[in-house]
Parts: structure tokens; sequence; C-alpha cells
């Protein structure tokens, strides 16, 4: 029998992170992340994720619309730890207020998963509600669903269900609804 040594890691801050992309650390084909102080390695995008990121933001700019921004894919200031680049996050105001600083605030982030499921129902989904996001969506590719989670607590949200491809959803405090289908690609 072997024993495994679980060796210390190094957890880096926000602003080093920041910092290291600055110095040219990684370049810009380094699909990375920041989350919980560990740097994280991006899944490649494959086209049907891509498809669906984008008709997740055309959705989303229809049903919040003016006052707030639709931002694909930047980086977000979720903690001192963390920033991760979500697929698609709706964040007050407009992209101007974002010029010297990332958001810190979003009032919907939407991970559009393939391969990374249980990252998003994991690490993710606890990161996301313990920075207060109040509204979290994972929108499954492969079983065609749309999990929604509401209502914000220290390790996951107290509201969760999935909504089938051919049914509606609307953000939290919008009339508005739209088809799950017609976010899949």
């Amino acid at each position: 029998m072997s024993a495994v040594l679980e060796l210390p890691r190094h957890r880096f801050s926000r602003v080093q992170y920041e910092r290291m992309t600055e110095a040219g650390v990684f370049g810009p084909e380094d699909r990375l992340e920041l989350l919980d102080g560990e740097i994280i390695d991006m899944a490649p995008q494959k086209s049907r994720h891509a498809t669906a990121v984008t008709l997740v933001a055309e959705a989303l700019r229809t049903l919040f619309g003016p006052g707030t921004t639709v931002r694909v894919q930047l980086p977000f200031s979720l903690d001192d730890r963390s920033e991760p680049e979500p697929d698609v996050a709706v964040v007050p105001g407009n992209p101007r207020d974002y010029r010297d600083a990332h958001p810190s605030r979003a009032l919907l982030v939407c991970e559009v998963s393939d391969t990374t499921l249980a990252y998003d129902r994991g690490r993710k989904l606890v990161a996301y509600a313990r920075a207060g996001i109040p509204e979290y969506w994972i929108l499954d590719l492969a079983a065609e669903t749309l999990e929604v989670c509401r209502k914000p607590e220290h390790s996951g949200y107290a509201h969760r269900w999935t909504v089938a491809a051919d049914g509606r959803i609307s953000a939290e405090g919008s009339a508005q609804t739209i088809l799950v289908t017609d976010l899949l690609p």
C-alpha cells in the first residue's frame, strides 16, 4: 500500500493573478481563470458550446434590456481570490462602467456546460453563491436542459430546479420569458 502525500498548494490572490497577466506570464492564447486562489485551465470550446454561448447572450440582452451589459467570457471580480470568466454574465450599467476594473456584481451568470458539468455544478456554483450572485444558470448541452439556481446561501442556492428544452424561463424580476430551446444550438 502506498501513501499519497498531499502537498500544500500556493493560492494566488486576484491582484497577483492580474499582475502575472500584465507581466506576460500568460499569453493571449492561454484560456485560464482564477477560482478560490487556484489557476484553472479552461476547456477548449467546441462549436456547439460557442453557438450556445452566443444564443444565451442574445436572449439575455432581450430579457434585461437597457441599463445592463451582457458580457461574454470576460473576467469577473468575484472576490479577492477568484476571477472567473463566466460564459455569460449580466451586469448592471454600461460597458464603460468597467473600463478601469472588472465588474464585481452580476444580476445573473450563466455557464454553458458540455464537458464541465461537474465543475459548473460544484466549485463554480458554490463560488457564485458565496459571492451573492442572485441567479445562476447552467445550460446542460448533453441533457438539453437549463438548471436554474436562485437565492444564494453560503454553500449553494436555496432554490434549484431544472427546465426542459420545451419549457419557458424568465430572469428573476422579469415578466418576459424565453424558451429554453432558443438557448440550445
